[in-house]
C-alpha cells in the first residue's frame, strides 16, 4: 500500500502505512528497536530538534492527571548539527522514512536548518513545529522560508491557533498540516506544592482535535493532506481521524504505556484502508486486519447460489 502524506509534487512523501509516532515519542532514531518493529510503521518523526542545544526543563517534568498526563520537558536536544552527525548512519539503515521535527523561532534559523538538511538525504521530510501564541505574520514567514527546502514540509500547528493558521499556511507552502501540537495546561504538583505548566496528553484530547480535523478538511484545499494527532489510544481512535478527513495519524503517549499499540494501530489501520469501500457502512469490515474483507453493498440475487452470496467473517 502506498499513501501520499504530503502535497503531490516533486518532493512528495509516500509511506506504506498511515501511522507514525508523534514528535517527542520515540527519540531521534531507533531508541526503541527492542520494543517496536519499525518496519511496521509509515515513518519515524524525531524528537524536536533546535539549531542550538537545549537543556532539559528543571523541576517537575510529569504530573499524572485523571484523564492523561501533563509533561514539561523543555525539549532537550544536542542541537541540529550534533543530531545529524550522531544519527545520520542510523537513519540510513532504518526501514522507514525519517521526518525530522524542527523547532525554529526565526527565519534565519529556518534558513540555517534548511541549508544543513538539504544535504542530508537520510532525512526524507521536515516537520516544522510552531510555537503557541505565534502571530500569523511570523508563522507565514517561517513556513515560506521552510518551503524553500528541497524536502517535503509538514507543519504542526499549535492547538489554540489552528483554525486561524491552517488556511493561510496551506497557501504559504505547507505540504501537509499536522493537527495538532498538544495543548498547554496547568496542574498542581502535589509533591512540590506548586503549579506546573506543560502540555496535556490523554484520551480527552481526541474529541477536540477530531473536530478540528473535520472542520479544516472542509476549509483547506484537498491537495493538502491533514495528519491527525491527539488522544489516539486505540485502533478505533485512528479510524475516527481517517473518517474525519485525515490521511494519516501520529500516536503520542499511548506508545509509552503500550509500545506494541503503535504496531497494532498500524496493522489495523493499514488493513482497514486497503479493504474499505469509499461509501461503505462502518460495520462492513472486521477490526482485525487478518480477517478483514470488503463486501459489496447490494442484496444477493434471489436465484444466487448460497455459496455466491456475500458473507461476513466474524
Amino acid at each position: 500500500m502506498a499513501i501520499e502524506i504530503t502535497r503531490p509534487g516533486k518532493y512528495s512523501l509516500i509511506v506504506s502505512t498511515p501511522v507514525m509516532p508523534a514528535a517527542g515519542t520515540l527519540g531521534f532514531s531507533d531508541s526503541y528497536k527492542g520494543l517496536i518493529d519499525y518496519d511496521k510503521l509509515g515513518a519515524l518523526v524525531t524528537n524536536p530538534v533546535t539549531i542550538e542545544p537545549w537543556n532539559p526543563a528543571s523541576g517537575t517534568r510529569m504530573i499524572p492527571l485523571d484523564a492523561g498526563i501533563l509533561l514539561h520537558t523543555g525539549l532537550p536536544n544536542p542541537g541540529l548539527s550534533k543530531v545529524i552527525n550522531r544519527k545520520r548512519k542510523v537513519w540510513a539503515n532504518m526501514p522507514i522514512p525519517v521526518i525530522l521535527h524542527l523547532v525554529a523561532t526565526s527565519v534565519d534559523q529556518v534558513k540555517q536548518a534548511g541549508s544543513a538538511l538539504d544535504e542530508v538525504e537520510e532525512v526524507a521530510a521536515v516537520e516544522l513545529g510552531l510555537s503557541d501564541d505565534i502571530e500569523l505574520d511570523d508563522a507565514l514567514a517561517l513556513v515560506e522560508a521552510a518551503a524553500k527546502m528541497e524536502k517535503p514540509l509538514l507543519v504542526r500547528l499549535p492547538f489554540y491557533e489552528c483554525y486561524d493558521l491552517a488556511p493561510p499556511l496551506a497557501e504559504a507552502g505547507a505540504d501537509a498540516l499536522v493537527l495538532t501540537a498538544a495543548p498547554r495546561g496547568t496542574a498542581r504538583d502535589i509533591h512540590a506544592g506548586r503549579l506546573v505548566s506543560g502540555r496535556i496528553y490523554g484520551p480527552l484530547i481526541k474529541p477536540l482535535v477530531l473536530r478540528m480535523v473535520g472542520r479544516l478538511r472542509r476549509e483547506i484545499p484537498d491537495e493538502i493532506p491533514i495528519i491527525g494527532c491527539g488522544g489516539i489510544h486505540s485502533p478505533q481512535d485512528a479510524r475516527d481521524y481517517i473518517d474525519a478527513g485525515a490521511v494519516a495519524v501520529q500516536v503520542d503517549t499511548a506508545t509509552w504505556a503500550q509500545p506494541k499499540m503503535l504496531e497494532r494501530i498500524a496493522r489495523d489501520l493499514g488493513g482497514w484502508i486497503a479493504t474499505r469501500h469509499k461509501d461503505a457502512l462502518l460495520d462492513e469490515w472486521n477490526p482485525d486486519m487478518g480477517h478483514t474483507e470488503a463486501i459489496e453493498r447490494r442484496a444477493p440475487s434471489p436465484d444466487a447460489s448460497p455459496d455466491l452470496r456475500p458473507s461476513r467473517k466474524r
